[in-house]
Formats: C-alpha cells, sequence, structure tokens
C-alpha cells in the first residue's frame, strides 16, 4: 500500500504525535508518572460548576437539546452564538464586528491547519510563501501544519536577563524581514510554551510591518484576552480588518468540546468557513452550545477574570517559589511567566541535549518536554533552544514539587554538582 506525499506526511512521525505517543507509552509504562509536560488545563472545581449548570439548562429546554444534538450546524457556526461573541467583544472592546466577522471550528488546531494553509504555500504565480514567526519559540503544534515543505520561518529573538534568575524574550525587529514569500506573520499572545507576552508596542509594530506588506497579522489568543484571560501582564487586546484573532474554550476548560472562535474580516470569514466546511461538514454542537449559555450577560468574562485568572497567577507563584528554591544555584533561568500555563526553564550551557534530559526525567518518572520541539521554521543551529524543557504547574502543588525535585536532582547530576 502507499501512501501519497500528503498521506505520507500526514502519517509520518510528526513531534506532536510522537510526543502524545510518548504520553501514552509513558502511563502504561509507569501508572505512577507525574505529568508536568501536557497541555491539559487544570480542574478548578467553580469552572466545572459553571459548564455543569449550563449544560443543564441546555439540556432542559428541548429545543436548545435539540440543537446540541439533532442539527448540523451552518458552515460558519450557529448565527445566534456568532451573534453572541459579536456582540460581546464590540461592547467590550468597541471592535466594528458582526457574525460576518466571526467563525467557529473544531478547536484551535483545526482553525490553524486552514488558516496556514490559506495563506501560505504554491500560489499561481509560483512563489512559494511561507508563515512567518516573528520570535521563537513557538507553539510546537504549529510545526506540522504546513501541506508543503519549507513552510514556516522563524527569527531569532533578543533575549533580556531580567535579574532574580528570569530572562525574557523580545522581537529582534533588526533581523525580522517580511518579502514576498512571506504569507503570513503569526504570534501567539501569551506563548506557548514560554509565557511570553510580547509588549503592545511590540503587538503595534508587527501590526504595522503586515498591513504595509498586504499580509495578514494572525494572533493565537488561546490563552489570552478576552477569555480565558490566563494573563499576568498588563496588555491591550488587539483586532483590526487586517488581523484573524483566534480563540479556544480549551484552557477555559473545556478542552474536550473542540472550539475553536476565528474573527477575522469577512473575506477571510466567507473562504475559511467554506474550506471548513469541505474538511469538517461541520462544527460539534457541545462547545457553541456551551458558549452561548456562558455569553449571555458577559458570564464567561466574570468567570475567566474573577476565577480563571487568580486561579492560575496563585499555581505560577507557588510553581516559581517551589523551583527557585530546589534549583538553588545551578545555572538557571525561568522564563518571566507573563500568562498561559507554563514555566520555560533555560539550564545555561547545559551539558547534555534538553531531549537527553527529558530521557533522564522520563525514566525518572517525570515527564516534561524538550525546548528543542518549539522552534519551528528557526533554520540556524542555536544552542540555546537545547537548552531549554517546558513544565507545567496544572496539577497540584505538592505534585509539582514532587517533580521539581527530581528535575533538579538531574540537573545537578547532570552538572556534576552531586
Amino acid at each position: 500500500m502507499q501512501f501519497s506525499r500528503l498521506g505520507q506526511k500526514l502519517s509520518g512521525n510528526a513531534g506532536i504525535v510522537t510526543l502524545m505517543d510518548d504520553l501514552g507509552d509513558a502511563l502504561r509504562t509507569n501508572p505512577d508518572m507525574i505529568f508536568m509536560g501536557g497541555g491539559n488545563p487544570a480542574r478548578i472545581p467553580e469552572m466545572e460548576a459553571a459548564f455543569a449548570e449550563a449544560l443543564e439548562q441546555t439540556l432542559s429546554d428541548p429545543q436548545q437539546a435539540h440543537q446540541l444534538l439533532g442539527v448540523y450546524q451552518p458552515p460558519q457556526g450557529d448565527a445566534d452564538v456568532l451573534d453572541a461573541f459579536a456582540s460581546m467583544l464590540s461592547k467590550e472592546y468597541n471592535w466594528p464586528l458582526t457574525r460576518d466577522n466571526i467563525a467557529l471550528a473544531n478547536g484551535s488546531q483545526s482553525a490553524f491547519f486552514i488558516l496556514f494553509n490559506m495563506f501560505a504555500g504554491e500560489f499561481e504565480n509560483g512563489i512559494k510563501k511561507q508563515i512567518q514567526f516573528p520570535l521563537a519559540p513557538e507553539y510546537l503544534g504549529y510545526s506540522d501544519l504546513g501541506i508543503s515543505d519549507d513552510f514556516f520561518t522563524a527569527t531569532r529573538p533578543t533575549i533580556e536577563i531580567l535579574g532574580d534568575g528570569f530572562f525574557k524574550y523580545h522581537v529582534d525587529f533588526s533581523q525580522l524581514k517580511i518579502t514576498e514569500r512571506t504569507g503570513a506573520v503569526c504570534v501567539s499572545r501569551p506563548t506557548n510554551p514560554t509565557g511570553n507576552v510580547i509588549s503592545d508596542e511590540e503587538l503595534q509594530h508587527l501590526d504595522t510591518l503586515a498591513l504595509e506588506n498586504g499580509v495578514p497579522l494572525i494572533v493565537d489568543g488561546a490563552y489570552g484576552t478576552p477569555f480565558p484571560n490566563i494573563l499576568f501582564a498588563d496588555i491591550k487586546p488587539h483586532w483590526n480588518s487586517n488581523t484573524i484573532l483566534v480563540l479556544s474554550l480549551s484552557k477555559l476548560g473545556l478542552p474536550g468540546a473542540r472550539t475553536g472562535i476565528v474573527i477575522a474580516n469577512p473575506q477571510v470569514i466567507n473562504a475559511f468557513a467554506k474550506a471548513n466546511t469541505i474538511l469538517n461538514l461541520a462544527c460539534g454542537n457541545f462547545g457553541p452550545a456551551l458558549a452561548h449559555n456562558l455569553l449571555q450577560d458577559g458570564k464567561i468574562l466574570a468567570l475567566s477574570r474573577e476565577i480563571v485568572a487568580p486561579f492560575y497567577r496563585d499555581r505560577m507563584e507557588k510553581a516559581v517559589a517551589i523551583f527557585k528554591h530546589h534549583l538553588g544555584d545551578l545555572p538557571y533561568y525561568i522564563h518571566k511567566p507573563e500568562g498561559a500555563i507554563f514555566l520555560w526553564l533555560w539550564f545555561k550551557d547545559l551539558p547534555i541535549s534538553s531531549e537527553e534530559l527529558y530521557q533522564c526525567l522520563k525514566a525518572r518518572g517525570v515527564l516534561v518536554i524538550s525546548g528543542h520541539h518549539f522552534f519551528p521554521g528557526l533554520a540556524d543551529n542555536w544552542q540555546h533552544s537545547r537548552e531549554c524543557i517546558r513544565v507545567t504547574y496544572c496539577q497540584d502543588v505538592e505534585i509539582v514539587e514532587k517533580g521539581a525535585v527530581i528535575i533538579a536532582e538531574e540537573v545537578r547530576r547532570v552538572f556534576g554538582k552531586i
């Protein structure tokens, strides 16, 4: 049996597929494995109660229950849900949105597959365009979404040492070049894996460059504003007709609902909805049904600001204190945690690669993710990319501390400090 080039690409050993398989194998091998690498959100009782109430209200109404279980959504998504999103965003941020500016998807991963391949790849004029990341590291799930080769390019960031064991990445605009091969510029805000949040000034600069070069700016807001609002930095939300903002219900606490929200100009939304219909026929109804309930009276915003954001800030602060205590005098830095649900640890001059460290930790019963996976499109051989790991702080504090103790022991052994 032979597969096409696309078939081989989609069924090959993509980074994210290999990692997910590894997670499953690790759990079968060691049921007591400490999971500090995955992206599942934490369980927050108040959020689970809100979801249960929304589902109960949906199922108690025969018409809503039928809409949930018995019909396909239109290509763009349920019109009432689109109207509710448009109304909320317009009221909250004064953005001039209608339902024509919004489409739903089966998760933001699915949305990015469509968007990336709409704006990059082979064009009729023979030019092969790319998705450009203004700085790496970036989300590893992007890496294999392009259906053609040489699909991504990225710019190495500048590194600011902040003191007290922290550092921060910044966009290096002196090296960032948008060319005729650029199809779109994409940045996540906050960034998975680092928790970095590019500043309002950086985002405005990117917006200006994108507009001047006639390419869209895609902003992945899966962790950001207006929901789930896992942000520890004071930033302004951004959208205009040249911006494509992608939101998700996953980190609100609904990863199983697989619901992404695309906000763009009507031309992009129309094209996206057609492509989404070809690939998926229709979006699932579960996430939009819960969202419609949570959008009433701004409940989704209140939950994000009053429950989700404080919860993760508390978890982050405790995780930082734990790692700083156990890493002690080791040569480490923590990326300034400005959002998302991870800590990004940099072990400067690590004697082994981060992948080897990952394997050592897995053998000790702790799963993290090696940082080298998070540099899609970065062509140069950068030592820094092999000195970092990503850890999540979503688990209970006691579990995070157990993992931190083992990580510190292994790093200390590697540096010969035992």
